[in-house]
């Protein structure tokens, strides 16, 4: 993506992402996931905010804060930068994410749509849809389907 990024620090594993958004709000922790699945294939993307649970005395992320620090486009390149780092490493492995609110599942969709070209230089995209059964199935990315979240593969060379 064409955008700014920020720099991103990560494990040995590839498979866990720090980086700061700076902006009006200050300096805030962001974290991006790549967790295992049921399907050995699959890895699920997780991302938000480094927060310390009180309660567990632990730090979590939090991915339902809206930080409003005026550089999502910056955030959104940031996390796409993972998953070509992650795909990188494992190529086999296909990344799946959502957002945690219908409008951040959209805001996905639009992110990947204005990118779409770019993108598919070095990954399929689809799109995740359920059925009547609940039951989840992948279909190629269209920019106007309604979509319960996303799959990327990297292509192979």
């Amino acid at each position: 993506m064409k955008h700014l990024k920020y720099e991103l620090y990560r494990n040995t594993e590839t498979t866990i992402f720090e980086f700061k958004s700076i902006g009006p709000n200050g300096e805030i922790t962001k974290v991006i996931i790549f967790n295992a699945t049921q399907s050995k294939e699959i890895y699920n993307l997780a991302f938000g905010d480094l927060i310390y649970d009180e309660v567990h005395k632990r730090y979590i992320l939090d991915d339902s804060i809206i930080t409003n620090n005026g550089d999502r486009n910056k955030i959104l390149a940031t996390v796409a930068s993972s998953v070509y780092i992650f795909t990188e490493k494992y190529p086999k492995k296909m990344v799946f994410f959502k957002g945690s609110t219908l409008a951040r599942t959209r805001l996905y969709r639009r992110a990947l749509s204005i990118n779409l070209e770019e993108l598919s230089e070095t990954f399929i995209i689809f799109g995740s849809i359920k059925n009547e059964f609940g039951n989840v199935n992948s279909v190629p990315f269209k920019s106007n389907g309604d979509f319960f979240g996303f799959i990327i593969k990297r292509k192979e060379l």
